[in-house]
Formats: structure tokens, C-alpha cells, sequence
């Protein structure tokens, strides 16, 4: 039995459906009931109690980064013998950037995992195809595209892929003590994703970079101005670079990432 939180979200769901689509037998923490191919567990991973409750005969977690009192959570994992932890860390760990708020929580869930006691792998995606999903109030009003960042090329990767090593790793012996650096197939610009989505929904649709003022505003209404520091300090003051492709999802699981446009072909009916 594997237990696998966040599996409502993109990564964790992944992590499921593999698990399941192995034969695996799978236990979701969920916050509320949810259709999934696994058993059920209601708890929260902010309160370790109810994740110690969900460790029954689990020999594996998948853990997700910066929740409250997680050293007591990773305790009651040590405690129930639970021979191995995955973590869904980020590129944003590499900066080593403590001053960066979204760094941070990363480099400290990554410290409190290795000093653990428990046998740990750590992964580190860059950006998620699914991030794509914040144009789709964009594309259902028109044509037209204006995001952040035009210049930055990234190696995405599809949720799916993560779940595919983060299962591996779970199941497997070998990957023990080991940082995945996971990415897609190919380095891309916003634009680039955004032509293979209008290839995939039959449109002609255009990209219109943002300004950093623009952007900044635009972030600003959305999310706490120092996660939106985070962001302009990865990548307006390029101190993250995510645009390497690696082999990591390829030597993992034998078999090489998917590329954008078959994630654009599969998730095109969301933005019609």
C-alpha cells in the first residue's frame, strides 16, 4: 500500500492513476470525498495526527512540500516503519535562495525529509504543463493571449510523467538518497506552447508578452506579493533556469517524456 497525498492536485493525481494503472494498491489522503482509483483516506497534511492515522500497512508516502508542522508529520512516518518517502520539491530548491519565499519552503522541506530517518527521493519538476490552464478564461473569451515572462524558455513537463517516476520511485529499490531533476522533451516559449495548443483546438491564437510592470500587477491580484517576488526573481532576474532538457523521466522509467502538443491534443476539450 501506498499512500499518496495532495492527490486531488495535477502531481499527486498522476501519482495515483500510475500506481493503480501498475496495480498498485494506492490510499489518497483527501481533505473530502473524492473520485479516485484508491482507498480513501480523510485526513490533512497540516495535521500529522491524521496523517499517522492513514499509515496502516503503507510502505511508501508521497509527500508534498511546505505544510505546517511537517518534522512531526515525517515522525509518525519513521514511527510506522514506513520503509521510503517521496517528496515533490522544485527546480526552485537549486537557487538555494532562502530570501526567496518559494525557495525557501522547498530547501527546508528537502532538510527535514533528508534528516527524516526515513529512506527518502527527492524530485524536482520544472514548471507544469497544467500551469497552461491559467489561460483558459483567456481563450474562451478570444484569441488572444498576454501573460508574464515572453522570453523564458522552459522544459516543462507533463504532470503525468512526474507520476510516472514518483510511482517508480515508490515501488522500486534503487532510488534511495537520489534528487530527480524532471523535465519535458523540449525547451519551449510561452508562445511555442501556445501555437501548439491553437494546433490542437483548430485556432490561430496569438501571445502578447507582457511588460514586468504589467505582469507584476497581474500576479499581484492573484497571489501574495512575495511569492510574485519569487517569481520575478526566478525568472524577470533570471535566477532560475529551467530550460535544460534532462534524460531523468526516460532513465527512471524507460520510456521518454511526453511532449507538450500530445498534453495540448489530450487537455483541448477543457478550453473549448
Amino acid at each position: 500500500m501506498i499512500l499518496v497525498t495532495g492527490a486531488t492536485g495535477n502531481a499527486g493525481g498522476a501519482v495515483v492513476r500510475a500506481l493503480a494503472e501498475a496495480g498498485t494498491p494506492v490510499r489518497a489522503l483527501v481533505r473530502r470525498e473524492a473520485d479516485l482509483p484508491a482507498e480513501l483516506a480523510m485526513g490533512d497534511l497540516n495535521d500529522p495526527a491524521s496523517v499517522a492515522a492513514a499509515l496502516g500497512g503503507v510502505r511508501g508516502v508521497f509527500l508534498l512540500s511546505g505544510y505546517d508542522r511537517m518534522e512531526e508529520t515525517l515522525e509518525e512516518i519513521r514511527k510506522a516503519g514506513v520503509p521510503r518517502v517521496v517528496l515533490l520539491s522544485a527546480s526552485a530548491a537549486e537557487t538555494g535562495n532562502r530570501d526567496n519565499a518559494v525557495s525557501r519552503y522547498h530547501i527546508e522541506s528537502e532538510e527535514l525529509v533528508r534528516a527524516s530517518g526515513v529512506a527518502w527521493t527527492i524530485l524536482r519538476p520544472r514548471t507544469f504543463f497544467a500551469n497552461t490552464l491559467r489561460w483558459l478564461d483567456q481563450l474562451k473569451a478570444g484569441d488572444v493571449v498576454r501573460d508574464a515572462f515572453p522570453d523564458v524558455r522552459v522544459a516543462a513537463v507533463d504532470p503525468l510523467d512526474i507520476g510516472a517516476v514518483a510511482a517508480t520511485a515508490l515501488v522500486a529499490d534503487g532510488h534511495e538518497g537520489q534528487v530527480y531533476p524532471i523535465t519535458g522533451p523540449e525547451s519551449l516559449l510561452p508562445a511555442d506552447r501556445l501555437r501548439m495548443l491553437g494546433q490542437a483546438l483548430g485556432r490561430d491564437l496569438t501571445f502578447v508578452g507582457l511588460s514586468d510592470e504589467e505582469a507584476r500587477a497581474q500576479m499581484s491580484a492573484a497571489m501574495p506579493e512575495m511569492y510574485v517576488d519569487a517569481f520575478f526573481d526566478f525568472f524577470a532576474a533570471g535566477n532560475l533556469d529551467e530550460s535544460a532538457v534532462l534524460p531523468t523521466v526516460e532513465q527512471v522509467t524507460g520510456r521518454p517524456p511526453r511532449p507538450f502538443a500530445e498534453w495540448a491534443a489530450a487537455n483541448a476539450h477543457l478550453f473549448r
